[in-house]
């Protein structure tokens, strides 16, 4: 991974991810400028599959400013770029299993691209999330007591 532009730190506490995806983001000039800037947030954003491709939905980036009024709408769905195995693939764990798509982080690779870090997950209920605190709680507490012990 490079370098990192934003995360989406909902996306671990309100989901059980499973599987994560790398996928392209199919961008306008004004968007990569902004994007380059930092000006983006993915906190509500999800991706959907849609008649065989995915998009993601609800990533909002800021309006680059030097680009003047033929810039981009900030709010408007991006393509993303997977193979054709892992979309099918992604097509039957959130049709039939009731997965969702979300994404956990934008970053740009190392040859300079812009990329999205996909998690399938589950939505974990309020009894789930007091579950996982407790037990990363008690192990917390467990190692503590190896480090006095020794």
């Amino acid at each position: 991974m490079g370098q990192v532009v934003a995360r989406n730190r909902k996306a671990r506490r309100d989901y059980a991810i499973e599987e994560t995806y790398e996928a392209g983001l199919v961008l306008k000039g004004s968007e990569v400028k902004s994007l380059r800037a930092g000006r983006t947030s993915i906190d509500e954003a999800f991706a959907k599959v849609k008649e065989g491709e995915v998009w993601l939905h609800g990533m909002h980036i800021a309006p680059y400013g030097p680009s003047g009024p033929s810039g981009h709408d900030p709010a408007r769905p991006k393509k993303l770029l997977l193979h054709k195995r892992e979309i099918a693939r992604l097509i039957g764990k959130v049709d039939r299993a009731g997965y969702t798509l979300v994404p956990l982080s934008v970053y740009f690779s190392d040859r300079g691209r812009a990329k999205v870090e996909l998690g399938l997950g589950r939505g974990q209920t309020k009894a789930d999330k007091r579950r996982k605190i407790i037990q990363e709680e008690e192990e917390r507490r467990a190692r503590e007591a190896m480090k006095r012990f020794r």
